[in-house]
């Protein structure tokens, strides 16, 4: 998967922050989980979080980077020869969300308007990043990704490399 950058994360903090006050509280970083559709506990999220009860954009940085090594690892341990096809289905899915036309292919539009519904960048805003994170992926440079693109972008070498 295309490594999220600190100016990323940094976007993705000040969405999340929506009371400008320079910390991500539970509530907010619930909101994003809801939307991600991962549903979580307020006690859990309260052990991570700590006491302050939020997080500053360092601590961010260092959950993120503690939890996508948590899922790296378990994603790596899952996967079994025979759950592939599984795998494979989840992708077809998780494909399906970012390409809204149906058209096999995610464009730099869609993968805009797409992470803008998730409230992770302002639309108008990612353009920009939204091209440059296809074309690393882009294999032929035709400016999409095709299911295929996609998959090498999700596989856990790419994952690694976050």
């Amino acid at each position: 998967m295309y490594p999220l950058t600190t100016y990323h994360l940094h976007q993705i903090f000040n969405k999340l922050d929506r009371n400008k006050d320079g910390l991500v509280s539970i509530d907010e970083l619930m909101s994003l989980l809801t939307r991600l559709n991962l549903h979580a506990k307020r006690a859990e999220l309260e052990l991570l979080v700590g006491d302050d009860k939020a997080f500053n954009f360092f601590d961010f940085l260092f959950f993120y980077q503690t939890l996508n090594n948590i899922i790296v690892q378990e994603d790596r341990d899952q996967i079994k020869e025979g759950d592939l096809e599984f795998v494979e289905d989840d992708l077809r899915k998780a494909f399906g969300v970012f390409d809204l036309n149906g058209d096999g292919f995610i464009s730099d539009e869609e993968l805009r308007i797409a992470l803008g519904r998730l409230g992770l960048w302002d639309e108008k805003s990612c353009g920009q990043d939204c091209m440059q994170m296809i074309g690393v992926y882009d294999t032929n440079s035709d400016g999409l990704l095709d299911f295929e693109e996609f998959k090498e972008m999700m596989s856990m070498d790419s994952l690694e490399s976050c």
